[in-house]
This record gives C-alpha cells, sequence and structure tokens, in this order.
C-alpha cells in the first residue's frame, strides 16, 4: 500500500529499551547482577510513603506525596506494592517528549502525575472522581466469583471451566484489582477477606472436585499470581492437575511476567516449566501463560526476555490480558502500540482487553460501553486477525462478552442488557436465567446531562435497577411481537 495514504494510525516499529534505573535518586548505586535478580527486586519493592521518598529524592514535589497519603487514607482498595521493574518504567526514557528527563520538582511531579503506569500502580486523591468516586451499585465482588466456589478458592463459573485461586497475595497490587475483596493487605477502607483453609487442603479439595466433575476441562490457575507461590509448590500442584484425566487447558494467571520478569527467567523456574510443559504435551494437554500488561512503556528487554524463556520452556503460548483504563490505554493509537509492542519484539499475543470492573471507588478509570465499542472498531485491520485482542464486557452473573453483543443499551442512563447461554454454578434450578436481563452500568459521569440527573434524584437504587430490567424486558418482547407479525 502506498506510504502516501494517510491512516488513522501509522505504524512504525520501535526497539524496545530498558530504562536506566540510575535515573532514580535511590538507585544511583544500582549495579546489574543487582537488577537481574528476583530477590533484590521482591527486597526493595515500594511499599509506602518513606520508601517511595527514598527512591525518588528530590524529584517529586510534597504535593503529590500528599495526595497519595490522602488517597490511602480515603480512597485505596489495594495497599502500595511496586515492584522496582514496574516503577522504572514509570517517566522513562520512552515517554519524554524531548528525549530527555524532566528537570526535579514541578517539571518531573507533572510528568509523574501523567504517566500511564503511575495512573494504576499509584493512584492518588486527585485521579478519582468527587462527584461519583464509585458506581452506585459497585461492589467489592464484582463478578461474585465468590458466590460461585465450588471448594473454598475454586470458581465454577463457566460450563467447562474453572478458576482456581490459589494464594491471596501478589508481587505487585495495581489499584483496579477487581479481587480486591481477597486479594493483598487491608486497607483504611476495605477489610480484605481471608482464605481459611490451609493451602494443602484447598489444593487436595480442588483437585478432588475436578476428577468428580468431567465436564470442566479447562483450569486458570490463578490468585494472586502464581509467582507468589514457591515454585516446588506451584509444580506440584501442576503436576496432579495433569493427572486428572478430564483437563485439557491449564492456563497460569501471572502480572509478574511483566512485573517482576526475573521471577522467571531464574534458573529453577525455566526448569520447572519445561517440566510441566513436556508432561501436558505428552498428555496432550495445551498450557499457556497469562499476562496483565497495560501500557506499551511496560514491555521491555526483560520482559521480552521472560516471554521467550517460557515459549523456548514448552508452553504453547503467551497471551495478554489488559485492562481499559482512563488515562492509560483508552486510545486507539495506546492500545494498538501495546499489542505492537508485545507482539512484534515480546513474542506475547494480544489477547483481550477488559472493561474495568465495578469495584469501589473505580470510576475514574472505567469507560463507557460506547467508547469501548469504538475502540473495538478502530483497532480492527492493523493487527493479525489471530492478535488481535477482543474488547470485552465481563457482566455480573453472565461473564465475558464481546462489547457489540450486548442485547440493548440505553445510552442515556448508561445502562447495557446482556443475556446468558448457559448457567453459572449457583444458577442450576433458575429456569428464567437464559431468558432473563443482566445489566452492565457505565460511569455516570460519561451520560447526557439528562441521565446523570436521573442518576441524582434516585433515592433507591435497587429499585432503579429492577425497573430497568423489567422495561428492558418489556420492550424486548414487543420487537419479538412486531417481527412475529412481519
Amino acid at each position: 500500500m502506498s506510504e502516501s495514504i494517510e491512516q488513522p494510525y501509522v505504524y512504525r516499529h520501535r526497539e524496545l529499551v530498558e530504562p536506566d534505573w540510575t535515573r532514580f535518586p535511590g538507585w544511583r548505586d544500582v549495579t546489574a547482577q543487582d537488577w537481574a535478580s528476583a530477590q533484590w527486586q521482591r527486597a526493595h519493592c515500594v511499599k509506602n510513603l518513606k520508601q517511595l521518598r527514598e527512591l525518588m529524592g528530590d524529584l517529586l514535589t510534597e504535593a503529590f506525596y500528599a495526595d497519595l497519603e490522602r488517597d490511602q487514607a480515603e480512597r485505596a482498595t489495594m495497599s502500595m506494592l511496586v515492584p522496582p521493574q514496574m516503577m522504572n518504567t514509570m517517566v522513562s526514557e520512552q515517554t519524554w517528549a524531548d528525549g530527555s528527563m524532566p528537570a526535579a520538582g514541578l517539571e518531573f511531579t507533572r510528568a509523574f502525575y501523567a504517566d500511564p503506569v503511575r495512573r494504576y500502580m499509584l493512584p492518588v486523591f486527585s485521579d478519582r472522581r468527587t462527584d461519583w468516586p464509585s458506581h452506585p451499585h459497585a461492589t467489592r465482588d464484582s463478578l461474585h466469583e465468590h458466590d460461585m466456589w465450588a471448594v473454598e478458592g475454586l470458581t465454577h463459573r463457566y460450563p467447562t471451566k474453572v478458576l482456581a485461586e490459589m494464594l491471596p497475595t501478589c508481587p505487585q497490587y495495581c489499584g483496579h484489582c477487581t479481587r480486591m475483596d481477597l486479594v493483598g493487605n487491608s486497607t483504611a477502607v476495605i477489610d480484605k477477606l481471608k482464605l481459611t483453609g490451609k493451602p494443602v487442603d484447598r489444593y487436595a479439595a480442588m483437585l478432588d472436585y475436578l476428577q468428580r466433575t468431567p465436564q470442566v476441562r479447562d483450569v486458570v490457575v490463578s490468585g494472586g499470581d502464581v509467582a507468589n507461590m514457591p515454585w516446588k509448590n506451584l509444580e506440584g500442584f501442576l503436576d496432579k492437575l495433569l493427572d486428572v484425566e478430564n483437563i485439557r487447558d491449564i492456563r497460569l494467571a501471572t502480572k509478574a511476567l511483566m512485573g517482576l520478569p526475573q521471577h522467571w527467567l531464574q534458573g529453577d523456574v525455566v526448569e520447572g516449566v519445561a517440566r510441566v510443559s513436556a508432561k501436558a504435551r505428552s498428555r496432550g494437554v495445551s498450557i499457556a501463560i497469562h499476562t496483565h500488561v497495560n501500557s506499551a512503556q511496560s514491555v521491555t528487554p526483560l520482559v521480552a526476555d521472560a516471554a521467550k524463556a517460557m515459549l523456548e520452556a514448552g508452553v504453547r503460548d503467551v497471551r495478554n490480558q489488559g485492562v481499559l483504563m482512563r488515562g492509560v490505554n483508552d486510545s486507539t493509537e495506546q492500545l494498538l502500540d501495546l499489542c505492537f509492542a508485545l507482539q512484534d519484539d515480546a513474542m506475547v499475543t494480544p489477547y483481550y482487553f477488559y472493561m474495568c470492573d465495578m469495584i469501589p471507588f473505580s470510576e475514574h478509570w472505567r469507560l463507557s460501553l460506547a467508547e469501548a465499542q469504538h475502540l473495538q472498531h478502530s483497532m480492527m485491520g492493523y493487527l493479525p486477525g489471530f492478535a488481535t485482542p477482543r474488547i470485552v464486557c465481563d457482566v455480573p452473573f453472565v461473564g465475558k462478552r464481546w462489547v457489540h453483543q450486548v442485547d440493548s443499551y440505553d445510552t442515556e442512563r448508561g445502562m447495557s442488557f446482556w443475556r446468558k447461554n448457559y448457567r453459572t454454578s449457583i444458577e442450576g434450578a433458575d429456569t428464567d436465567a437464559l431468558s432473563r436481563d443482566y445489566v452492565y452500568y457505565d460511569p455516570i459521569y460519561t451520560l447526557p446531562e439528562a441521565g446523570q440527573q436521573w442518576w441524582r434524584e434516585q433515592g433507591d437504587h435497587d429499585a432503579a435497577h429492577a425497573v430497568a430490567v423489567d422495561r428492558a424486558a418489556a420492550s424486548r418482547e414487543a420487537s419479538e411481537r412486531d417481527i412475529a407479525l412481519v
């Protein structure tokens, strides 16, 4: 195609860069050997304001620290935990507009506020909405995963697939975590739930359930993040899982492939993945790794090395599941830049982008369904078909749906209505489950003024929800009657 044709998005290959960590005052003396050590990375995570100050020196103003401290006290659903690898991608060489690092003080602070990785790893109070910080229908376990536990930690939500929550910790805590109800430390506003059973007993119960439930063929092994399990424990579980006759797909969920690639480059881990992969191939089981990258600047040579090491060790694929977030990746250019960075040099397949779930204090991140539909449309045609990610809405009680699969959509009040084609594990006796409307809500501030006013006037939001569902059902029935008369 002629270079003279103007396209909405212009592809250009960008070489991956490992940012220079010595630009931060607290890491000026850190050696390449230290940086490559998973143990050093874990020991030097940023967990509080004191450690962030020690790292940043005079780069940030006092106003930023006050903003962050207020968020931790009044809004944060996740405690601070940012590995050096992730910190090092904030205000990195990739983001310097004129090729030079912003000056310490106001200039660097402005760049730090604007940084997409910072926006979801170190959220501050001024990031959040003050009109609608949480949607009225936001819930701690927004996808009702705990309601669908077959045994503790094993969510049976889809007919042939389960989610195994192996542990409640990660090497890094993302502000938008959909499992904020369980994962991580309690915060000032969220008292976390706790897994009660001993790990060995929980894992045994999971395996027993899978052996007794032959319709399950696919297991997502997650948490938390499996990178926080000692490898010998994770391999022991996977080895037993591979002995379950009906299991044909295993997916290891780990954001640490990006946030702490040093873990996945450790010799014992690479060798262990090779053993598990060899057993999987011998049994005809597909084993893959799913990671979570939201911004192109997070894809560095170390991340590419970790992904390639896993592929060389024998996993079938390394795939990315990002989350759409305002200020992080809410433009076509940002999404395509990320997908090409993953695909070109890291050999990671773009797979999904989820709409941010309806958890407390997440409204400033969430996009409307209409915005997500536009982004899906605008991405088409640039990437190979197998590497064109689907943008999905994870509808409560329904599951993943492509954003264009919506059944009906009230754009004024920001209510989208969805149908389902299977029953979850809590609906076995529900004869109406497949004919009912299920609702997902847009952020209220994205609505036209009439819609925002309607929400301001709703005193009983549960009643408004019920009325909306009834109205959508009546509209559908009328449409079906009209079609039948044609």
